[in-house]
């Protein structure tokens, strides 16, 4: 499945828990390839919420301190102090990678993964509050 997402995003670049602390310390974006074995219940916005089992990918962007290092390297870590949204999935998916993208945008992934006519959005207004772009910064791959 990387490769497939790998190629619908032009340049990335694959980042492992384990190759986290080399990934690259410019600004941009990522999607997180989350992978759930069986269920996951856990509440959004007050509503509670349950993903069924099978791959997601949440797009964000790292153009803060650090950039795309060391938001991947927070979101890489078992054991955090839950700051987003995102959070909650990190700690619970049985598998977590990501593809970087130096200088990129989360919605331009977002619009290039839906386009591909391969994801849905969950969960609507998840990771995109304030975005007037996207329905959903959490997509689901069709099974």
């Amino acid at each position: 499945m990387l490769t497939a997402l790998q190629a619908l995003l032009d340049g990335a670049i694959r980042v492992e828990r384990e190759t986290a602390d080399d990934a690259i310390s410019a600004p941009g974006a990522y999607a997180l390839i989350l992978t759930f074995c069986r269920p996951l219940a856990f509440t959004h916005k007050g509503a509670v919420h349950q993903l069924t089992p099978g791959a997601y990918i949440y797009a964000g962007s790292a153009y803060g301190p650090g950039g795309l290092r060391a938001r991947l390297r927070r979101h890489f870590r078992a054991e955090k102090r839950p700051h987003w949204h995102i959070d909650a999935l990190t700690v619970a998916a049985d598998r977590l990678s990501a593809l970087a993208l130096e200088r990129g945008r989360e919605c331009a992934i977002i619009s290039r993964l839906m386009d591909s006519g391969a994801f849905q959005a969950p969960i609507p207004g998840f990771g995109s509050s304030d975005c007037a772009l996207c329905t959903s910064h959490l997509l689901r791959l069709n099974q």
